[in-house]
Order: C-alpha cells, then structure tokens, then sequence
C-alpha cells in the first residue's frame, strides 16, 4: 500500500508542475489570464492535498488547521483589496513563500543527522535566498503601502553589505562543513534577515516593482533548492519556473527603464523624496496621433491602444491627456484596464487595450476616451 501511495503523490506533483506550467502560459496574455490563474490554483490544490497520503505522517492537524487559516486569509484579502494595492499584496505573497523556504532550510539545517555535501550546500542557499527575499519583500510592501515614507541611506551603505555579505558567506561554509550547532545557524538566519532590510531600505519607491519581480525569482529559486533538500518534484519544477519567469521579468522591467539591474539595486535613483542624479532626455508629451492599432493578434481581431495617463500616477495629480477615442462595434470587449485612481469606478477614464473585431482600421472621433 505504501508503495502504492508513493507513486500516486509522484504523479500527482507532476500534475501539479503541469498545471503551474500550463497556467503560467495562459498568464502570458490578459485574455486567457483568468483561466491561467485557474489553472496555476488547481496545481497548488493538488500539490497541498496530496500531503495527506504521505507515508507516516500523523501531523493532520496542524496540516488543516495551516490550510484552513491561510485559505481563509488569502480569500479574504483577495476580495478586499483594491486592484491598485496589488503591487503590495504580491510583495507580502512574495514573501511569505521566500519565508516558507528559509523555514523548511532551518528546519533541516536544526534537524541534525549525516547530510551528503550536495544537501548541506543546497539548504544553506535556499535558507539564504528564502530569508533575504522574506524580509526584502516586507521591506518593500512597507514601502508601497506607505508604512515607510522615508529611503535610509548612508555613505558606504553598499560596502557595508558587502561586509555582511561576507560575514554570512562565512557563516554558510561553517554550517555546510558540519558546524550545525543552534547559535551558528541562528546568526546566520538573523544576518541574512538583515542583509534582505538594508538592500531594500535605501530603494526608492519608484523601483519597487521591479524589486518586487527580483525576490519573486529568488524566491522561486530557494523553493527549487528546498525542493532538492526534501526530494519533491513539485517545488523543483515550479520553483525552476518561478525563477526563470521572473528573473526573464526584472530584466524585461530594467530594461524598459533604460537602466541596468545593478542601478535599480545599488544606485537609489528611484527615491519618492528626489534625488541628485541628473536624467537627460526629453519628455514627449501625449498626442492624439499616439493612438493608434498595432496589429492584429488572431485572424479577425486588431489591437487599438489609446494612452492616456500612467497607472501608477497618484490620482488627480494631473489632468488626463484628451486624445482621440473610436466608436466600436457591438461585439468588442475590453480584457484589460489600467486604472490610474483609487477606485474602481475611475476605471473608464485610463488607458485602455481593447481587441476588436476585424484587422481594419477603425474611426476615429474627436472626444475624451471614454470606451
């Protein structure tokens, strides 16, 4: 029978890994991103109940009472939360799975017994990267959420993280040659929980979604280790996949923002309160001419964006821009929408991406935009 259970929750983590993937796959696009969400969700059922047919586990318990708590929670917040206070609730996800991560390493690391080296290195990678992405997660959704209005920085800041940096790679050596004694791992687990604070403290509020897309991929990258540390093919292959998306993502961003990785992480550029670093380049304003239809995505649909003002612009701070809009036929629909103000209801008034049907150009009248 125990035989028997075994292959099962193999081949219900491999179903679990599929649907992640598959479900990542439909994220790719806002039109088939509900059904991706559904689809990735099913997976984590999966992966969660199959817990239960594990040989010798007894903890039930403890086992339902996490699901029933954090379901609870998760259910809650997502029906509560504003679309623009997402960035927040994805930094505090985000960081409750690196948390989960340095967890499950402390948790080995303290658990004593012989280990082969390629163990003791992984858990002491994932219990690093879990724990700097937790607290640099925290750090950030502080930050959006306004908790934290200030950036705290000092001259040499980076070198001093580098001297912990250098402290922790010590203390990491020491636990992977044997020394797994409560106070080393201890201080090793408290040091990295710093390193995560001071990395992200003196980051600006503009930079952090691409900081928030940085630990999502670490992340993603200490379950991968964790996954090896406790043999589960689940978290090897979705956090692989975390990682790799969301390392491809922070690069895509930083790019988009004509600066290197290393300036978002290092330079403080996006500070809320300003900053000495001279930007060069002209601002080009928003003209009726910027609408325009950029292609057609399937056979009989075009694509029409009309910009108008940013989504992560604080509401009213200007007017929006007063461009062209079009009339639409009756079978058109609107799969995605920025919103720029507080509230839902101010959703109509913001940029829009709306697939029509039929390539052709359509009409244009003179008017604001508003769908």
């Amino acid at each position: 029978m125990t035989m028997d259970f075994s292959l099962v929750i193999e081949i219900s983590y491999y179903v679990a890994a599929f649907l992640f993937i598959m479900g990542l796959k439909r994220m790719s696009s806002p039109v088939t991103a509900p059904s991706g969400i559904r689809w990735a969700g099913i997976g984590m059922v999966v992966a969660t109940a199959i817990t239960y047919l594990y040989p010798e586990q007894h903890n039930f318990t403890l086992i339902t009472a996490a699901i029933f708590i954090g379901g609870v929670l998760a259910w809650w917040t997502g029906k509560r939360v504003a679309m623009t206070d997402m960035p927040q609730m994805i930094a505090l996800y985000n960081g409750m799975g690196g948390g989960a991560a340095a967890c499950i390493s402390a948790v080995e690391l303290l658990g004593g017994g012989e280990h082969s080296l390629v163990f003791m290195v992984l858990a002491v990678l994932g219990g690093f990267i879990g724990s700097v992405s937790f607290s640099g997660s925290m750090i950030a959704f502080a930050k959006l959420q306004g908790l934290i209005r200030k950036d705290f920085r000092f001259k040499g800041q980076n070198y001093c993280n580098l001297a912990l940096l250098a402290v922790i790679a010590w203390l990491g050596i020491q636990v992977t040659g044997g020394h797994t004694d409560t106070t080393t791992i201890a201080l090793f687990f408290a040091l990295t929980l710093i390193l995560g604070i001071t990395m992200t403290l003196p980051i600006g509020g503009a930079d952090m979604p691409v900081v928030i897309s940085l630990y999502n991929a670490m992340t993603g990258l200490a379950v991968a280790f964790e996954g090896f540390v406790l043999n589960n093919a689940a978290m090897i292959i979705a956090g692989t996949v975390v990682g790799s998306a969301g390392s491809l993502l922070t690069q895509l961003m930083a790019k988009a923002m004509n600066r290197s990785l290393a300036n978002v992480l290092f330079s403080g550029f996006g500070d809320s309160e300003g900053s000495d670093t001279e930007v060069s380049g002209t601002m080009k304003p928003i003209e009726v001419t910027d609408v325009g239809v950029i292609g057609s995505p399937g056979p009989r649909a075009a694509v029409v964006l009309v910009p108008q003002r940013a989504a992560s612009a604080p509401p009213r701070t200007s007017p929006p821009a007063r461009v062209m809009t079009w009339r639409t036929p009756r079978n058109a629909f609107w799969p995605y929408s920025a919103e720029a103000g507080p509230r839902m209801s101010s959703m109509r008034s913001t940029a829009r991406i709306g697939i029509i049907s039929g390539p052709r150009k359509l009409p244009l009248v003179g008017r604001n935009a508003t769908g």
